[in-house]
Parts: structure tokens; C-alpha cells; sequence
């Protein structure tokens, strides 16, 4: 167990140890993308940008692109270039010290990925208060002679979405984005995300469901893969990587569309309206989105990969506050699009994930995050907990206000991780979070022995989930994304998050598909023992196989993806017992030597400009 500042594994063998670890992969291509402007002459750098300026129709802005190139090579030493004025020094402190000062335009396009966000998690939660009421209607109720067929096909309707996700649509995300732009593919996604949304509310079969709810994966899909590039795209780093949390946010706000419609009659040749209406709303906010999007400026990295570099002017004009922090950041986007094509080549890129020892440790690593996040449990709760407190004894009218209770704990609960996950660390919060997600599995699953007679079930059952709730929104909730996002080098980092998201909605059909049989095969006891196991097992993945990134350069990630698997795990089954007895029982113990060459030193970092398409 990695505490921060703590220092990895005992070399016993240092010449060994040297010999395994001194070589990282990719080095050379990392650290030209960490800046490709470092090391360039002053001069130069003035000169290739007025020359760029000239050549791409942007000569009038000459001078802004001269003194935007020398801000972008070292952004934090802009105090000592003589280059600029009193003017754009103030325009660049005020940067950092007023961060929130952003131009209105930022913040809308914030605000609208924000809700692209929620749409996913109102797509989510939605049909767990529809869960009590279509099964019977549809012709495949969860008790009687063909309960276990049933409890399959049920799983099925409810995972239709994470099936197509996982197979098919996450994988159209690439070509999408090519031809139709951030935005386009964005109104696209949206578009099919409200059409199947009504759609789901006018099927009458289990079958017509599927198709429904299978499509709703073409909305899902390319929409979850596209947001947050588009967003890191466009806006600085503060503004990004707040997406689970308005997932989180959206998950509660299906709970509630699933209380509100929950009192709706039917009418004289329309049956299970309340159902249907709950399905259909999920369609409202994804209708905003598609009237909203094209009023965002387009993303100007993905501009400029097309050539149009004034109208990627224009889209970071709308963004910036000067036209020197505008310049700054499109040279940069510009110098670093021509590294990536450089180092690219005609490489394969997917198999490199795979063949090259550093990315195939961050591709474990990232697949572990992804994989746990659904084998965790969360989604069983999201999608089921109206079946799980029904099961429980609540009636249907306590079971989702129960739900919406769990819904808006997992909400309020992600806030925190704003703060912790920058300095906790990611691997801290897993290692946390997995025991105490484990306990209140185990917790939830003991109370359904508790008698029916009485109120200490129901208070049991709902305690357990909403502490589950609470051990996953800071930890499980937001990590596996950030955490991948970061694992992968710059120039396979698109292809490893598609992969990566592959994963994760793969194995969340599955947990959706299988927990309807499992629930019943197992009783609510077996089942919850099941994904509190997994968590233990999550434990030991995170101690042996994810190493740290928290606020690492990215030479200093490449240190740390390059050291052997067998080395990092063999250093931490000697450091978690150190640090029990350090962190646990408060025992004077010896530091142990660091493991990477980064630690306990301070060194150089590099990073991008500010919201300067560097995620």
C-alpha cells in the first residue's frame, strides 16, 4: 500500500535491479511530447511562429503568435521574457491567480458537458424504477414457473445499452469524431439518445425493448468517449474531470423522474404509463443538448488537425480572454499535432498497447480501474436497488424514494473527490475504498437474515447501500477515468482510452445482464457476498499492479509504467505490511528506499498551457 511520499521497495540487488528497470520505453517520444518547443533558441521559436503565423492566413496576428510561441514553451517563466509587455504579463498572472475569471462562452460550454454527463446517468438510472413495473407487463415476470428464464431476459433488457457500447459503439467514436467534429458527434449521440429514449416508452414486447434500449447504446457510447475530449479540449484542467460527478448527479435525477411519474394512472388503452413516462423523460435533457451544442464553439484542436486554423482562431478567441493566451495555446496545439504525426508514423498503434512493455503495463492497469468499477457493484445498485429494497420488504412507493436516497448520497459524495483525488492520490483512494466497499456489501447481504417481522431489515438493507455509496463516490467513482486518461502515453493515449471504455461498458452489460439470475439463484445473501468478494480482489489488483500518478510529469509516468510488473508488486507485498504498522498502528518503522527515481527528489516537470488540448 503506496502512502504518498512514501518510498517503494528495498533494493537488495542493485545491480540487478538497475539493469531491470533503467531502460523506459518510449522515452524519447514522451519527452518530445511533454513539450516539443523545449530546448528551441529564443529566436527561433520567434521566427517558426511568424513564420506558421504567415503561412496558415493568420499574418495580421504576427506578433501575438511571436510572443504566444516563447509563453508556450515554458509557460511558467513568462515573468523574465522581455518580449512582452506590462499588459501581457498582467493578462497571464491574472490566469493564474483568478481562475475562475473565464470568459462566459467557457463557461456555457462547461455547463453543456456537464449536462451530457447527467444525460448518461439519467440513461442509466431510469429503468430502475421502471424495473417494478414492466417485467409483468411485457410477459416476463420475475416469480413463477419461468422465473430463471425470465430473471436472464430481464438482465438483457437492462444491459442492452453496455452491450452495444462495449461491441460496436464506443469504437464508432473515432470515425464519428473525424468526420463530424466534437459537436456534431455530440448532437449526433443526443439525437439517438432522445428518439430511443421516446421510443422505449412506446414498446409493448420484451423483445421491442431490447432493440430499443440496444440502439440507446448508439447514444451512449460515442457521447461518453466524445465529452470528455471535448471538453479537455477546450477548457483548462480545473474545469475538466468533474464528469462522475455529474454522472453521479444524473443517476439521482432518474431516481426522482422515477418518483414523480410513479402515481400516473393509466388511461383507458394505455398501460403502465407511469413506466413509460420515466423511460421517455430521460429524452428531455438530451433534447437541450442537441439545441445547445452548436451555439459551443468546435473544438479547435480538432480544427486545426483539419486545417483551419483561423477558424480555430476564432473557436479559442470565444474561449480566452486575450488574443495572446489564444495564440499561445493554438501554436502549441499546432507544434504538438506535427510532434504526434511525427512519432506516429505508420506504427500500430493498438498493438503497440500490447507489445511495448510501458503501455502494456498502463493497458493493465487502466483495464483493472475500468474492470472494477462495474465488478465493484455500483451498477447492481443503480440499476436494481428499487428490486433489491422490494426484496427487502419495502413497498414500491419505499423502494425508490430509497432509491433516490442512494442516488443522491452517491451524488453529494462525489463532491469530495474534487479534493482527494489530487491529494489522497488515486491508488491511496482505491486501496481505501475497495475493504470498506467489501464490508458493506457483506453488511447489506447479512441484514436480509434479519426476521421480516419489524423495521430492522429495511433500516439494515438501506444502511449497507447507502455506506456502500459513500466508500464509492470519492474513491471507485471518479478514478478509473482520470487514472486512465493519465496512465497512457500522448501518442497512443486516444487509442487506450477506447479501449478502456470498451472495457468498462463490456463488463457493465455484464454485471446488468447476469444480476437478475444471480439475485435469484443466489438470494440477496449469495449475491451481495459475491460483489463484496470482487472487492477484495480489486484490493489486491490495485496493491500489486497500479502504481501512483498523481501529479507526475510525464517522464516521471514513464519511470513509473516502465519498472517490471513482478519488481512493483514484489515491493509492495514488502510495503503493506510496513505500512500497516506505520499508517494503521502508529509504529516508529524505518522509511524504505524509494523505488523510482523521482522520489524523495525535486525534478523538472512538464506541463502543457493551460486548456491547451494536452489531455
Amino acid at each position: 500500500m503506496s502512502i504518498e511520499n512514501e518510498k517503494p521497495f528495498v533494493k537488495r540487488d542493485e545491480s540487478v535491479y538497475s539493469r531491470e528497470v533503467q531502460h523506459i520505453d518510449n522515452v524519447p517520444s514522451s519527452v518530445k511530447l511533454a513539450n516539443p518547443l523545449t530546448g528551441i533558441p529564443h529566436d527561433q521559436v520567434m521566427e517558426d511562429a511568424s513564420a506558421f503565423a504567415k503561412s496558415h492566413g493568420l499574418g495580421h496576428l504576427e506578433q501575438e503568435f511571436r510572443k504566444g510561441a516563447l509563453v508556450a514553451q515554458d509557460p511558467a517563466a513568462f515573468e523574465s521574457l522581455t518580449q512582452l509587455d506590462d499588459e501581457d504579463k498582467n493578462v497571464l498572472r491574472r490566469e493564474l491567480t483568478h481562475r475562475w475569471a473565464q470568459p462566459v462562452q467557457l463557461y456555457y460550454l462547461v455547463i453543456m458537458c456537464s449536462l451530457s454527463a447527467a444525460v448518461q446517468g439519467m440513461d442509466e438510472s431510469v429503468i430502475n424504477g421502471a424495473n417494478l413495473f414492466f417485467p409483468d407487463q411485457l410477459g416476463i415476470p420475475q416469480m413463477g414457473d419461468d422465473a430463471s428464464k425470465n430473471q436472464w431476459l430481464l438482465g438483457l433488457v437492462n444491459g442492452a445499452p453496455y452491450l452495444c457500447c462495449g461491441v460496436l459503439s464506443c469504437w464508432l467514436s473515432a470515425p464519428m469524431n473525424r468526420y463530424f467534429g466534437r459537436r456534431g458527434t455530440i448532437f449526433i449521440a443526443a439525437f439517438v439518445s432522445f428518439i430511443t429514449c421516446i421510443w422505449q416508452g412506446l414498446t409493448n414486447t420484451w423483445w421491442h425493448l431490447f432493440i430499443a434500449r440496444l440502439v440507446l447504446g448508439f447514444g451512449i457510447g460515442p457521447k461518453s468517449s466524445t465529452v470528455p475530449v471535448y471538453a479537455a479540449e477546450c477548457a483548462p484542467p480545473l474545469y475538466v474531470e468533474r464528469s462522475q460527478m455529474w454522472t453521479a448527479f444524473g443517476i439521482m435525477f432518474g431516481t426522482v423522474m422515477s418518483l414523480a411519474f410513479f402515481h400516473v394512472h393509466d388511461t383507458h388503452n394505455v398501460h403502465g404509463l407511469n413506466w413509460r413516462l420515466t423511460l421517455g423523460s430521460a429524452g428531455v435533457p438530451a433534447l437541450i443538448i442537441m439545441s445547445q451544442v452548436y451555439l459551443c464553439p468546435e473544438s479547435p484542436r480538432w480544427l486545426i488537425g483539419k486545417g483551419r486554423y483561423d477558424k480555430a482562431f476564432e473557436s479559442l478567441m470565444r474561449l480566452r480572454k486575450s488574443p495572446l493566451q489564444a495564440a499561445r495555446d493554438l501554436y502549441y496545439i499546432h507544434v504538438l499535432l506535427e510532434a504526434e504525426k511525427e512519432i506516429q508514423g505508420s506504427r500500430n498503434l493498438f498493438l503497440e498497447l500490447f507489445t511495448v512493455p510501458r503501455n502494456r503495463r498502463a493497458t493493465l492497469a487502466s483495464s483493472i480501474v475500468m474492470f472494477m468499477q462495474q465488478f465493484c457493484g455500483i451498477n447492481v445498485i443503480a440499476y436494481y436497488s428499487s428490486n433489491i429494497f422490494s426484496q427487502a420488504h419495502f413497498t414500491n412507493t419505499q423502494a425508490l424514494i430509497a432509491s433516490w436516497g442512494y442516488g443522491m448520497i452517491n451524488w453529494v459524495f462525489a463532491f469530495p473527490a474534487v479534493w482527494t483525488i489530487d491529494t489522497f492520490g488515486r491508488r491511496n483512494l482505491l486501496l481505501v475504498s475497495f475493504p470498506l466497499m467489501a464490508i458493506f456489501l457483506l453488511l447489506t447481504g447479512f441484514a436480509f437474515y434479519i426476521p421480516e417481522e419489524g423495521h430492522a431489515r429495511i433500516a439494515v438493507v438501506a444502511l449497507g447501500i447507502y455506506l456502500f455509496a459513500m466508500a464509492y463516490s470519492p474513491g471507485e467513482g471518479p478514478v478509473p477515468f482520470t487514472y486512465s486518461a493519465e496512465a497512457f502515453p500522448l501518442y497512443v493515449r486516444d487509442v487506450g482510452m477506447g479501449l478502456a471504455t470498451s472495457v468498462l461498458w463490456f463488463f457493465n452489460f455484464i454485471v446488468a445482464f447476469t444480476f437478475p439470475r444471480l439475485l435469484g439463484a443466489f438470494q440477496p445473501q449469495g449475491a451481495f457476498g459475491w460483489y463484496a468478494a470482487w472487492n477484495v480482489i480489486g484490493f489486491v489488483l490495485v496493491l500489486l499492479f497500479l502504481p501512483e500518478t498523481k501529479a507526475l510529469s510525464l517522464e516521471e509516468l514513464d519511470q513509473v509504467f516502465s519498472v517490471p510488473t513482478h519488481i512493483h508488486a514484489a515491493y509492495q507485498l514488502k510495503a503493506l505490511p510496513h505500512n500497516i504498522r506505520k499508517y494503521i498502528f502508529r509504529m516508529d518503522v524505518e522509511p524504505l528506499p524509494p523505488l523510482y527515481e523521482h522520489e524523495g527528489a525535486i525534478g523538472e516537470t512538464h506541463y502543457a498551457p493551460g486548456g491547451s488540448g494536452h489531455a
